[in-house]
């Protein structure tokens, strides 16, 4: 009774992917329309799901749809095996259910699904048929690339954060899948390495893969870690490696300014020279060592100020005066004093301090407070409004009030 239970069971599931194969897979034209009914499916049995949520009444949703759907078309060519990858799209008027799910509330919005899981940041490229699917080409790579000689990691990026896996085989099943499932979906934060066979031999017992964590020890005081959970697990690897790949202090770039500020919490920012790795090893270490308890109040972030030479414009400062620390907290920003005091244990914790009471802003529009400790009580000069300037990281964060895409990238 129980076997033949199974078997019906199996039966069943075969014969829904079947009519999910009929009807997604099977359609010729453009991109899959998606539903309530449909996406927990598509999302379970594909790779990779690049939805478009739109809306009809929106113009910029029509100009844009032709060109996804004829996108679509060429990905489905180029990519013909099921489960790979599919492009669908939601109409966000018939379908306010996924459209809420997935926190849809301007048109059209581009996301990324990679095994199951939103990707942290929308797809925000240029919008064109040759754009779109070199975007799908590229997530499709394989996100780990094998070494052939243990030499071979003495040459990585010591500025990098890195996991490296060391196993029997390719085929080596669940373990593998898992690793590379996990490398898939955090690619962006981490780079990933493996080897196979006899070039890894010496480092883990046969029949039993490891994966070790290689910190950034250019810029940070971590050391090595080795995973010590079940490779078969694959929500347990998950965790571990993103806690790795995505630390505590984090650096700000042109490419992820937005998905920063869309987490909401004020920057503490260390500007640095691209060179300068001992500040940003040294900040790191104060921030992990003093701060840590802030972290659910503050976003620590590291940014080079060569490239970021505009909010160091606002501050009165130029590459010269590198290092600086300053904090943004989306309407101002307010430049830490002297950076060697970051060196004198409570000094950054008082300057966050005086951010929460209102200090900080109090000070921009009344001068210092009669209890400030000013380095020369005396000068009327510290007793004038300081004149902070305000938050140009805000203006990174995508705007509430405007369509994803822009008349001009059409």
């Amino acid at each position: 009774m129980h076997i033949a239970s199974s078997i019906q069971k199996v039966v069943c599931q075969l014969l829904l992917l079947y009519l999910f194969s009929c009807s997604v897979d099977g359609e010729t034209k453009g991109a899959t329309q998606l539903t309530n009914q449909n996406i927990d499916l598509t999302l379970a049995s594909h790779e990779l799901v690049f939805i478009n949520f739109y809306a009809e009444w929106c113009r910029f949703s029509n100009l844009l749809q032709p060109i996804f759907d004829e996108a679509a078309d060429k990905v489905r060519e180029a990519f013909p095996d099921a489960g790979k990858v599919v492009m669908g799209k939601v109409d966000c008027d018939k379908e306010n259910a996924v459209a809420s799910r997935f926190h849809v509330t301007k048109y059209p919005t581009l996301k990324v699904i990679v095994n199951g899981q939103p990707t942290k940041r929308e797809y925000r490229g240029q919008r064109s048929v040759e754009a779109f699917v070199e975007f799908v080409k590229k997530q499709l790579e394989d996100p780990i690339k094998e070494f052939h000689s243990l030499r071979d990691l003495e040459t990585l990026d010591d500025k990098k954060r890195i996991i490296i896996g060391y196993f029997d085989r390719r085929d080596q099943n669940p373990e593998y899948t898992n690793f590379r499932r996990v490398a898939t979906n955090l690619k962006d934060d981490c780079q990933f390495h493996v080897g196979f066979g006899d070039v890894v031999a010496q480092m883990h017992p046969p029949g039993h893969p490891i994966v070790v964590f290689r910190p950034d020890v250019a810029i940070s005081n971590e050391n090595d870690e080795t995973f010590d959970g079940s490779l078969s697990n694959f929500d347990e690897l998950m965790v571990w490696v993103q806690t790795k790949c995505m630390p505590l202090v984090r650096e700000i770039t042109f490419e992820n300014a937005e998905e920063l500020t869309e987490e909401g919490l004020p920057f503490l920012i260390l500007f640095h020279a691209p060179d300068d790795y001992d500040s940003i090893k040294d900040f790191k270490a104060i921030v992990e060592t003093q701060l840590i308890g802030e972290k659910q109040n503050i976003n620590f972030l590291t940014a080079d100020g060569k490239r970021f030479a505009h909010p160091l414009h606002h501050l009165g400062k130029s590459q010269s005066d590198l290092p600086l620390i300053a904090i943004d907290s989306f309407r101002h920003m307010y430049l830490f004093p002297r950076f060697k005091d970051i060196y004198q244990p409570g000094k950054l914790k008082q300057f966050l301090a005086d951010l929460y009471s209102g200090k900080l802003h109090r000070e921009f529009h009344y001068g210092p407070d009669p209890d400030s400790n000013a380095v020369d009580q005396g000068n009327d000069d510290d007793k004038r409004p300081t004149s902070p300037p305000e938050s140009t990281f805000r203006k990174l964060a995508p705007s509430k009030n405007r369509y994803t895409l822009l008349r001009d990238e059409l």
